[in-house]
Order: structure tokens, then C-alpha cells, then sequence
């Protein structure tokens, strides 16, 4: 069995998120029309460029039931008028299909939403934190700090990504600075 993988062990770069030989996924914000609540600093922000927000690479060495995927990612520092720089945020193809994130470095928030009740919560992602998002539960990464938020996400083999689902309805809640910090407010 294990010579049917071609690499089992991979180094990698955490600023970065590189893997040799990942799939890597690069998202601009040409890419995320949409996901910020503020559409005016949304395209005040593209006029002046179209900034690299964040990079995954995904390592998917086999599809079997049991096999797992994962992906490195750098999410940069920035902020969409007073939002900050966020993934596209996605629910999983196989709805029950739980996943987890490790921090790396920087600091952030996991934004997790009950696809059924709507129901948000808001957990801490950064250096030594550990986030484990439930099945049939969207999710999306805010960078809060002034340097790259880097990750680790693993998920099952046959999860799969549905950002349609996302793009239809959006988040309910956005992460926002105000008063120096952090705060979760409705859409």
C-alpha cells in the first residue's frame, strides 16, 4: 500500500504556503466580489490593486474512503474598510464531512456557521490553537493581525469544497475592527 504514494512526508514553507508538488490555489480580491459587507471600500480597494489576499497548496495523495487531504495556508494582513482580509469561506461537497484547523503563526479567527440554524460562533486561529469545524458547518479565516496568518487544514479525502453555497446567501455575521479590536456584527 504505501508504495502507491509517491511522497508520504512533505517540507514546507509556513509563510508562504508552499508544499513541492501541492496544488497551490492563489485568491486575489478580483476573487472574493461579494464577501466583504462594504462594497464601496471593496471597490476603492480593487481601483487601487488587486491585492494577493491569501494561497493555499493542497496535498491530496490518494481519494480512498479513510484518506485524508490537507492544505497549508497564508492569509495576509489587510482590512476592506474596517473588515478584515477573509477567505472565501466554504461548507463541504459531503456535508457531514468534519474538518481541522492548526495555527501556525499570526493571529485570526475562524468564522464557523451552523448551515441549518444560521447559528455563528467565532473561534480564536493562530499560533498554537487548534479549531475542529463540525460537518454541515461553513467556515471562514479572518487574519486580525498585522502579519500572515498560516494554517494547517485536514479533511477527508472525499469532502470536497462547495464555495457556490457561500456565494449564494454569504456569511450572517463579518468580523470588523472597531475600537481597536475585533468585533463580530451582523451583515
Amino acid at each position: 500500500m504505501l508504495e502507491t504514494f509517491k511522497q508520504l512526508a512533505h517540507p514546507y514553507d509556513a509563510l508562504s504556503a508552499e508544499i513541492p508538488g501541492g496544488k497551490v490555489v492563489e485568491r486575489r480580491l478580483s476573487q472574493l466580489q461579494g464577501c466583504f459587507a462594504d462594497e464601496a471600500a471593496y471597490q476603492a480597494a480593487l481601483e487601487k490593486e488587486d491585492s494577493l489576499l491569501y494561497r493555499v497548496t493542497a496535498i491530496e495523495p490518494a481519494d480512498g474512503t479513510g484518506d485524508l487531504h490537507y492544505g497549508l495556508g497564508a492569509l495576509y494582513p489587510g482590512k476592506i474598510g474596517n473588515e478584515y482580509f477573509l477567505t472565501k469561506g466554504h461548507l463541504h461537497s459531503a456535508r457531514e464531512a468534519a474538518e481541522v484547523y492548526i495555527g501556525l503563526s499570526g493571529s485570526g479567527y475562524m468564522l464557523l456557521e451552523d448551515e441549518q440554524s444560521g447559528e455563528s460562533r467565532l473561534e480564536p486561529l493562530g499560533k498554537g490553537s487548534v479549531v475542529y469545524v463540525p460537518g454541515y458547518t461553513a467556515h471562514r479565516t479572518m487574519n486580525t493581525s498585522t502579519e500572515p496568518l498560516t494554517y494547517f487544514g485536514i479533511y477527508p479525502a472525499n469532502a470536497g469544497h462547495d464555495y457556490g453555497a457561500i456565494a449564494e446567501r454569504n456569511f450572517l455575521k463579518i468580523l470588523v475592527e472597531e475600537n481597536g479590536k475585533p468585533t463580530l456584527k451582523d451583515r
